[in-house]
């Protein structure tokens, strides 16, 4: 609680290490990305958030996608689905033009997070990071704390926030330059449980939990992403199922409980039916509420609809 609220009202520091990142370059990375991808490539310098699909149209990953130059593309993504991502994005390269490389031992780092971040990291920045010169959704390679790294302004918090990727020689000079600046902003660490708890309150899904190839992208709501105007894997059963629209829906449930909140996996009720399971859950710390989310039917994911969560045998 302690680490949410520090998020929340002035600036926290985790490490990132566990983000996937997949380099692509060359002539013809754009155009392999750009089919291997729904969404929209993003222009130099700026990052997009994009789904990637199964032919039937199922979630196999939901990236973020950096445009470093003409022919260089950064995706971060799964840590843990990195293998896969990395055999799928290899079953679709063009023998010429384009070199892939799944960098992620390469680049660890910093993340900070909070309304105060900006002043933490103009302190330790050689460039200017004001909101008119480093907008939401930038990229650039600089440095940062004396370290040459990738600064993304980017945050899976839900506020102000900046991801600092670097070589992981240089991770202890960089945290240690966070550390020191950020004392009189009363900078604190925080872990993944409390980024968690900051991703429920804000409504974001999780991959692996929320987000999976049980899923469509269109179930999901990650189709807000999708550019439908070009060719991409897995198109036509979107746009099939486009036409019909999807049978459930991604959903977000407060859950009436003081002591005890949802892991995943339980039983989602209606007039004494399963109607869905959580797919995940748990407290969240700054608004004090119990929170599940979980796939719905259509009828049900409707704003005041009355639900029953089952835990450990007792209805909530």
């Amino acid at each position: 609680a302690k680490e949410v609220n520090a998020v929340r009202i002035g600036v926290g520091c985790i490490e990132i290490a566990n983000f996937a990142k997949h380099l692509f370059t060359g002539k013809s990375a754009g155009a392999f990305l750009d089919y291997i991808l729904a969404g929209t490539l993003p222009k130099i310098g700026r990052i997009r958030l994009s789904p990637m699909l199964s032919s039937k149209g199922k979630l196999l990953g939901d990236l973020t996608v950096a445009c470093l130059n003409e022919n260089k593309f950064m995706l971060f993504g799964s840590g843990v689905l990195q293998e896969n991502h990395r055999r799928w994005f290899e079953s679709f390269l063009p023998k010429d033009d384009i070199q892939y490389k799944n960098c992620s031992d390469d680049y660890h780092g910093i993340a900070i997070s909070g309304p105060k971040s900006r002043e933490l990291l103009q302190k330790i920045s050689r460039d200017d990071v004001s909101a008119k010169s480093f907008k939401f959704r930038d990229i650039k390679e600089t440095f940062i704390a004396g370290v040459p790294c990738i600064l993304n302004r980017l945050s899976f918090s839900g506020e102000l926030g900046y991801e600092i990727y670097t070589a992981p020689c240089y991770q202890l000079k960089l945290f240690e330059e966070v550390q020191d600046k950020g004392k009189k902003l009363g900078l604190k660490l925080y872990g993944a449980r409390a980024l968690m708890s900051l991703r429920l309150e804000k409504n974001w899904g999780a991959w692996g939990l929320d987000f999976r190839p049980d899923f469509t992208v269109l179930e999901s709501g990650l189709d807000q992403f999708i550019n439908w105007q070009k060719d991409f894997v897995g198109k036509q059963a979107c746009v099939l199922e486009k036409k019909t629209g999807p049978k459930k829906k991604l959903s977000v449930m407060v859950v009436n409980t003081k002591d005890i909140d949802v892991i995943n996996d339980e039983a989602i009720m209606k007039d004494g039916k399963c109607v869905g399971y959580v797919t995940s859950g748990g407290f969240a710390h700054y608004v004090k509420k119990s929170i599940a989310m979980g796939y719905l039917p259509i009828n049900l994911a409707k704003k005041d609809t009355k639900l029953e969560i089952e835990i450990n045998g007792q209805n909530y």
